[in-house]
């Protein structure tokens, strides 16, 4: 079905007409993302993947049908990755973060740190430059909360201690990667390396996100009610993502990513009464807008680029560190009971947040294509293995447990059938 639809949109494509151009690669990028999605998830994995790799069979690699350098696409792109990051924010409970206490925390934090360290160095060792090897290293930062979600709710472990670990340390990472983002975005794009600018640069996205869930808070509510009000369909979404555009408008104002305020926002709406609405509304609008994003990075892939002797050692290094760093983050609380290595299995994939840093890296200049398929062959594969390695170390646990009569269920309060609390 897919490649019918990629000549059609060639050929369509060779009209004269912008407009026509524009149609024929929004075509081909809705069918091939939702069939390759399909695919993907009929083989066991997340969508996402099956997304990135229509981009690569669209990109100037392939077909060149779709060109991630064209400007509408890069403008839809990124309103694709505001919703994206909306839609994250509303998921996120700020409250859940302290209800899973210091074990994610800990784990939050190490897995940051060790994997953006070893990524760091060992992209200085192997010869890049100071803002490509920042790059490799904030890239390796945050953990995907949607993939690790959704692998843990279809092995049934939400409600164990490791699952709401895992969710509450992803949370976390998702909140120090945004604010890691917003620092090397700032060197990137020209920025001093200084102690003092990282500084400001965090100080100013942090403060934003607090400022935004503080005022937005008070704010909101009264605004939504009002929304409510408004009988015409679909008003009250509409209000909402016209919301999250002015958090990230404000933000871009302020200096900071504009993916910032769009979190904010998300944060900020998440215990309304009409969030779920919203959420509704949001997904929605986001089934055509996200895509396209994905789709887009999977364009900009350069897969001569990416099969050279540099991407490939380079994308090898990122994959050992990316994995390593985050499985031994699991360990690192040590007076917690329950399954190590099954929490940190679980934080490996990077998924769509790591193909954020790698656009953002790409879009300013701060990464070359090579580099960029480096990147993007790390966080494909540590999205590609999570799924089975989870299921594999979910079953030896299962197996362990029923061996030894669910003793550690009594000492260390994981049965998958008693909340954590």
């Amino acid at each position: 079905m897919i490649l019918p639809v990629a000549v059609l949109a060639a050929g369509a494509g060779a009209a004269e007409s912008p407009v026509a151009h524009l149609l024929a690669a929004l075509m081909a990028i809705i069918v091939g993302t939702k069939v390759l999605g399909e695919i993907a998830q009929r083989f066991g994995q997340p969508a996402v993947l099956g997304e990135l790799v229509a981009g690569v069979l669209l990109g100037g690699s392939v077909l060149g049908i779709v060109h991630a350098s064209d400007a509408v696409i890069a403008a839809m792109s990124q309103i694709g990755v505001i919703l994206l990051l909306f839609e994250i924010g509303l998921e996120t409970d700020v409250r859940s973060l302290v209800k899973v206490g210091g074990v994610a925390t800990t784990v939050a934090f190490a897995g940051v740190a060790m994997p953006f360290g070893a990524g760091f160095l060992g992209a200085e060792w192997l010869g890049l430059g100071h803002v490509p090897a920042l790059v490799c290293g904030a890239a390796l930062c945050a953990t995907s909360v949607g993939i690790s979600a959704r692998v843990l709710s279809e092995l049934d472990m939400l409600e164990t201690t490791e699952g709401r670990v895992v969710l509450g340390a992803a949370v976390i990472d998702d909140v120090i990667g945004l604010v890691i983002l917003a620092v090397v975005a700032g060197i990137v794009e020209g920025g001093s390396a200084s102690v003092t600018s990282i500084a400001r640069i965090a100080g100013v996205a942090g403060a934003f996100v607090v400022l935004a869930v503080v005022v937005g808070g008070r704010v909101a509510p009264p605004v939504f009610r009002v929304a409510e009000r408004i009988r015409a369909s679909g008003a009250l979404g509409l209000v909402a993502i016209a919301f999250a555009f002015f958090l990230a408008w404000l933000a871009h104002l302020a200096g900071s990513a504009m993916i910032i305020g769009a979190f904010a926002a998300g944060l900020v709406l998440h215990d309304l009464p009409q969030a779920g609405e919203v959420r509704e509304s949001t997904t929605r609008i986001g089934q055509f807008f996200v895509p396209i994003f994905f789709a887009s990075v999977g364009a900009a892939v350069n897969l001569r680029a990416l099969m050279s002797a540099d991407a490939l050692l380079v994308g090898g290094m990122l994959i050992a560190v990316g994995v390593a760093g985050k499985v031994l983050a699991g360990y690192v609380p040590w007076w917690f009971r329950g399954d190590k290595l099954l929490v940190g299995v679980a934080m490996v994939p990077r998924g769509e947040v790591g193909l954020i840093f790698a656009q953002m890296g790409l879009a300013t200049g701060g990464i070359d294509a090579g580099l960029f398929g480096a990147i993007m062959l790390m966080v494909l594969v540590t999205t590609f293995i999570t799924p089975p390695a989870l299921g594999r170390r979910a079953a030896t646990r299962e197996r362990r447990l029923a061996a030894k009569g669910g003793l550690d269920d009594l000492v260390a309060g994981t049965s998958r059938h008693t909340k954590a609390r």
